[in-house]
């Protein structure tokens, strides 16, 4: 992550100087992880949750104080944020489902076989994070997918490092133990 941090961090400097194509490799170096994590908490709303998360982070870049790692920190604290209250308005507010012919009739973006096949990966990995318990669930979302260190995903949870690492390994573990059954009943 050295050299992926060092990139990020002089990139957001130059977004916080008014670079518009800084900004955008920073939301190209961040956005992947961010809305893993980000799915992971609120599932097929991502997208939304993700892009209320960046229009605050792009409010506020300014206020941000720190390095390429304590960036991903920053924006992973507050997409949880906006995934929280997203969660608190839908418990508030009953789901409303389209009618299957509005389904169809939405654009697509990407019909290839490939991304197929990596929407499906993903959405397992997903759903396999899922079934863990939250707060490992959590933890392994923050350390993996976003690729923060035990502390930065602390400081996002508002927990000791130690009990992030705990977390996250035993949720790893739970996952490893869930893909070994799959593979031996396959």
């Amino acid at each position: 992550m050295g050299a992926y941090d060092a990139e990020l961090g002089a990139a957001v400097e130059r977004a916080q100087q008014g670079d518009e194509d800084a900004f955008a490799t920073a939301y190209r170096l961040v956005q992947p992880g961010l809305i893993g994590y980000v799915r992971g908490l609120v599932g097929d709303e991502a997208e939304d949750v993700a892009a209320e998360a960046w229009l605050e982070i792009a409010r506020d870049l300014s206020r941000f104080r720190g390095d390429g790692a304590g960036f991903r920190g920053w924006t992973a604290t507050i997409a949880r944020h906006r995934a929280l209250d997203h969660l608190r308005r839908q418990k508030r507010r009953p789901r409303i489902s389209l009618p299957e012919q509005d389904v169809r009739e939405l654009p697509d973006g990407q019909d290839t076989a490939a991304a197929a096949l990596e929407a499906l990966s993903t959405e397992r990995a997903l759903e396999l994070i899922g079934s863990l318990p939250r707060e490992q669930a959590e933890a392994v979302l923050l350390r993996v997918v976003v690729g923060l260190d035990g502390p930065a995903a602390a400081r996002v949870l508002g927990k000791r490092p130690g009990a992030v690492r705990t977390a996250a390994y035993r949720g790893l573990r739970g996952l490893a133990e869930r893909l070994a059954r799959a593979y031996a009943e396959g």
